[in-house]
């Protein structure tokens, strides 16, 4: 297991943003999954996709690394940002534009704008 966090922690650190994702994030496999990767997408967020399906060590690994049971998760520089349900919040207040604001990501805030108008 320890090969296994070694991967994920680099994978993390070496990458503004990662997303450990059931599926990719052109063919997401499961809705929360996919409601994240649209998110980051419509926005035009650069981000590594992790497909934790692909490998049974990561599926288990990324859980056990931040201590969060279920996929998928997000990190921005690093840190573990959460899941399906909390990016969804963040979407909708604005704290995930602050937070990229904040760690240098580029993002679309129009198109971030108008997931907001559409969910208003």
């Amino acid at each position: 297991m320890t090969d296994v966090k070694t991967q994920i922690d680099e994978t993390v650190k070496s990458n503004d943003v990662v997303l450990y994702m059931k599926g990719t994030k052109e063919m997401p496999q499961c809705g929360f999954s996919s409601r994240v990767a649209g998110v980051l997408n419509y926005m035009g967020v650069e981000y590594t996709d992790v497909n934790v399906l692909a490998d049974e060590e990561i599926r288990q690994g990324i859980k056990d690394y931040s201590d969060w049971p279920t996929v998928p998760q997000l990190y921005v520089k690093g840190e573990f940002v959460g899941g399906c349900d909390i990016i969804t919040e963040m979407t909708l207040s604005g704290e995930l534009d602050t937070l990229f604001d904040e760690n240098g990501v580029a993002y679309n805030k129009e198109a971030a704008d108008k997931i907001r108008e559409a969910n208003a």
